[in-house]
C-alpha cells in the first residue's frame, strides 16, 4: 500500500508515529504543529483507507496497517539522516531537512542496503531509535560497512568518530569531556585488559559497553 499514498499521507504517518513516541496525544491541533499538510480532508482520507482512527476530544492512533507504513517511513527518514551524516560529512543540524526531502527516493531494497552499508546503527543522529528491518535481523554481512564500533576495530587501527549510539545523556556528555566528540580522530591502542584509545596526543581507558557505542569511519573507508 505504502507506493499508492501521497507525500501529504506520508508526512501525518510519520508526524503520528513520532508523536506516540514521545507519548503525546496526537491532536490535530498538535499535529499541524509537526505536519505542514493536515487538512480535514487528509485525515478523513487516512481514516477510509484503515490507517488511522480518531479518538476522543480530537485525538488520532496509528492503526496497525498506519503503523506498519509509519515504521517504514520513520525507518527511511532516519537512516537517510545516518547516511547523511556519516558518509556526506553533513552537520546534525543540517540532515533533519535533507533527509525529508531523501527518504522519498528510497526503495526498501536500497533502505536495506544502506542500513547494511552503515553497519545496521540502531540510532539517528539525533539519537533516536531506528526501527529494525530485514536486514538488521538476519544480520547480513556481504557489504562491508563504512561505520563500525570502536570494540571491532583491531589494535592500531584509526579512524574518526562519526556518532554514539547510545540514548543515555550522561555517557555522551562524559565522552565530550573527554575530547571524545564526533569528527575527532581515534585510535584503538589497547583492547585487554581494558580498552584504551587515544584521542589527539591524550590516551584514555574506557569500559567495553562504552567502546561498544562509539562508532567510527575507519581511515581506509574515509
Amino acid at each position: 500500500m505504502e507506493d499508492k499514498i501521497s507525500e501529504e499521507m506520508a508526512e501525518v504517518l510519520e508526524a503520528l508515529w513520532t508523536l506516540e513516541e514521545k507519548e503525546q496525544p496526537a491532536r490535530e491541533n498538535l499535529l499541524a504543529e509537526v505536519a505542514t499538510k493536515v487538512t480535514e480532508d487528509l485525515l478523513a482520507k487516512l481514516q477510509r483507507d484503515g490507517l488511522i482512527e480518531a479518538g476522543g476530544r480530537g485525538r488520532f492512533r496509528l492503526l496497525p496497517a498506519g503503523k506498519r507504513l509509519a515504521e517504514q517511513i520513520i525507518r527511511r527518514h532516519r537512516l537517510a539522516e545516518r547516511l547523511i551524516c556519516d558518509v556526506l560529512g553533513s552537520e546534525v543540524e543540517e540532515s533533519e531537512a535533507a533527509a525529508c526531502e531523501f527518504e522519498h527516493l528510497l526503495a526498501d531494497g536500497i533502505t536495506n542496503s544502506i542500513c547494511t552499508l552503515l553497519g545496521h546503527p540502531r540510532f539517528c543522529p539525533h539519537n533516536r531509535p531506528i526501527p529494525e528491518g530485514d536486514c538488521c535481523r538476519q544480520a547480513r554481512g556481504d557489504v562491508k560497512p563504512i561505520v563500525i564500533p570502536c570494540d571491532q576495530m583491531n589494535v592500531g587501527e584509526t579512524g574518526r568518530i562519526a556518532y554514539f549510539s547510545t540514548p543515555e545523556h550522561g555517557r555522551m556528555l562524559k565522552l565530550s569531556a573527554l575530547g571524545i566528540i564526533p569528527g575527532v580522530r581515534l585510535k584503538l591502542l589497547q583492547k585487554w585488559p581494558s580498552f584504551v584509545v587515544q584521542c589527539d596526543e591524550t590516551e584514555i581507558a574506557i569500559e567495553e559497553q562504552v567502546a561498544r557505542n562509539i562508532y567510527l569511519r575507519p581511515e581506509q573507508a574515509e
